[in-house]
């Protein structure tokens, strides 16, 4: 059956929400596996293993958010060309994106393993938590190659309108993992490595799931010509994509401080810290949702040189995105609380009341401000879909350099609580520089 959507035609709001649906479903099952996993480590391994994992979580993200910098960029190219209605061209970028992916696998891998010593002694990892970070932290990279196989596969689908395969992938996959990981932690006492490794078969599974509907499809699928390198084409991904990538790097680096301050703090303000920063996944689902559906609108509409459309998917998806953050914001206030006692487990009373009460603050910080990283989000893809990726990259540099100062100033004044504003005025200072070059785009275009 084809799926494609042909996203320049009928009405912005109609498109934006039946596109951004099941991607929102697809991520809600993604976040149920990590919410579980983190809940099945936290519960079933210890505090020290759950504030393990959070003194690492940032590493992780940049290694994923390096890939997924680089297949978002593959994307909006797809995108264009599928706009454009040139299917050559888009089988062309379909093969060299799959070239430059394979081999960007690979460097991920290396790098990611080389580097992690250096990145836990930057993280200031507690000693007693330092072997759990690394074993597990390892087996996630040696899983990388999934993690870029799914993500290339997953943004080829999205580009040409298809987010129904993702989100059936992403749903094998989450149940796979929940039920790997109760085998691995509590049946075969593998602890985190076992949480680890069943992280790296799901996301696998993922993969293979989305490479079959690519290769149910017509469109998608190209020729053993497409594989052979094409200096010009592979710029020009790479001109997209790199910045992309960049951008993520950046962001990551800005959180790696903030953690090696929260590091300092003890086992108890970690965990609660690590309990919230899981949690992010939940906050943000609507908003990757609507970004991927953005980006794939406005790259299709910006290929058939519909600005107008452009400028009327933006105003639709606005009023989406504000709804959904404030339904999203008011239940975490409520709920919030209950919630982060899933991941809190130990022998010491005490020392869960505090991890709880950090959690819940920081959690009232970052829901109080989600409207802004929904805005964040739809200027930032809105500018991706219209080929600029370098933009997105100096708003990833600006949240590097904010994040940095409200670090630099909680380690000085030893005001743990302080650390909560390391990410709401990153979100702020971004989003507002997005907002402005967008307008200042869409003025200069149309």
């Amino acid at each position: 059956m084809n799926q494609t959507l042909n996203m320049t035609q009928g009405s912005p709001l109609r498109l934006l929400f039946r596109f951004a649906l099941p991607l929102m479903f697809g991520n809600i099952f993604q976040q149920l596996y990590t919410v579980v996993d983190t809940a099945i480590v936290g519960q079933g391994v210890g505090m020290d293993a759950l504030a393990a994992l959070g003194g690492v979580d940032w590493l992780n993200w940049m290694m994923l958010g390096i890939i997924q910098g680089f297949t978002q960029g593959f994307c909006v190219r797809i995108a264009q060309k599928f706009g454009e209605g040139d299917q050559k061209g888009l089988q062309t970028f379909m093969g060299q994106s799959a070239l430059l992916a394979a081999a960007l696998a690979v460097v991920c891998l290396l790098v990611g393993q080389l580097s992690l010593p250096l990145f836990l002694k930057l993280l200031r990892a507690p000693g007693e938590l330092a072997p759990i970070a690394t074993l597990y932290t390892r087996i996630i990279m040696v899983g990388l190659p999934s993690v870029m196989f799914y993500n290339y596969c997953s943004s080829a689908l999205r580009a040409v309108g298809d987010s129904k395969t993702p989100l059936v992938a992403m749903a094998a996959a989450s149940i796979t993992n929940i039920v790997l990981d109760l085998l691995a932690v509590f049946v075969l006492n593998w602890g985190v490595a076992g949480a680890a490794a069943a992280t790296v078969f799901s996301q696998l599974l993922a993969g293979c799931i989305c490479l079959l509907k690519i290769l149910r499809t017509p469109l998608l699928r190209f020729s053993k010509e497409d594989l052979r390198p094409k200096q010009k084409a592979i710029r020009n991904l790479m001109g997209i994509g790199t910045p992309s990538a960049a951008k993520n790097l950046v962001i990551a680096l800005g959180g790696m401080a903030v953690t090696s301050v929260v590091n300092g703090f003890g086992t108890a303000f970690i965990a609660g810290f690590t309990a919230t920063n899981k949690l992010y996944g939940l906050l943000e689902i609507a908003a990757l949702s609507y970004g991927y559906a953005i980006t794939t609108y406005v790259g299709q509409n910006y290929g058939a040189g519909r600005f107008d459309r452009i400028k009327a998917g933006m105003k639709s998806a606005t009023l989406l995105a504000l709804a959904t953050a404030v339904v999203i914001a008011a239940l975490m206030f409520l709920l919030g609380r209950p919630i982060t006692l899933l991941f809190i487990s130990s022998e010491d009373p005490a020392l869960v009341t505090q991890a709880a009460n950090t959690a819940y603050r920081y959690l009232c910080v970052m829901a109080g401000c989600l409207p802004v990283l929904y805005m964040l989000y739809l200027y930032l893809s809105a500018l991706q879909g219209l080929g600029d990726t370098v933009r997105p990259m100096n708003a990833g540099i600006l949240e590097l350099v904010l994040r940095i100062c409200i670090a630099l100033l909680v380690g000085y004044t030893g005001y743990a609580n302080g650390i909560f504003g390391a990410e709401a005025a990153a979100w702020i200072g971004s989003a507002a520089y997005l907002l402005y070059h967008y307008k200042k785009r869409i003025r200069r275009e149309y």
